[in-house]
């Protein structure tokens, strides 16, 4: 599967950020299909192959998450850690995507393996000028490991 074809996994419970991030990416003009998790357990079901998403080729491994950090249930932090221990799954760029700023958030995301760190931006046009930067070079500059088979 090439780069344009991969899909983008959002987790995020808020639906406005989630469109907002949406409307960021489709005016970098990104085409990779979108899929949405509306938190942990539904991601981690999703990334796993479990319940609703079972068939592999209705739900294609993503080639970058953007994950919030603070939703109900299981949250970002897990999400992140159980991702990063995954033979298979470690090698998604997993860009966390959080109205946090906290510092210890950011060093406990980078200690278990976030690849990049971004603050949601209160100012819309701000918010997608960051993410059209984030995604051109996760999607265009970075060279990346082929995802396994």
């Amino acid at each position: 599967m090439n780069r344009e074809t991969q899909c983008i996994m959002i987790i995020d419970d808020s639906a406005s950020d989630f469109e907002a991030a949406t409307r960021a990416l489709r005016k970098s003009r990104i085409a990779n299909p979108i899929v949405r998790c509306v938190d942990g357990d539904d991601a981690l079901d999703y990334l796993f192959g479990r319940g609703d998403y079972s068939d592999p080729d209705s739900c294609p491994r993503p080639g970058m998450i953007l994950l919030d950090l603070n939703m109900p249930g299981t949250d970002g932090r897990e999400v992140l850690s159980i991702l990063k221990k995954d033979a298979d799954l470690k090698s998604i760029p997993v860009i966390v995507l959080t109205t946090s700023t906290d510092q210890r958030d950011i060093e406990a995301c980078y200690a278990m393996g976030a690849n990049s760190y971004m603050s949601k931006r209160i100012d819309l046009q701000e918010f997608m000028s960051a993410i059209e930067r984030m995604t051109g070079f996760w999607l265009d500059i970075a060279i990346l490991p082929n995802s396994p088979s």
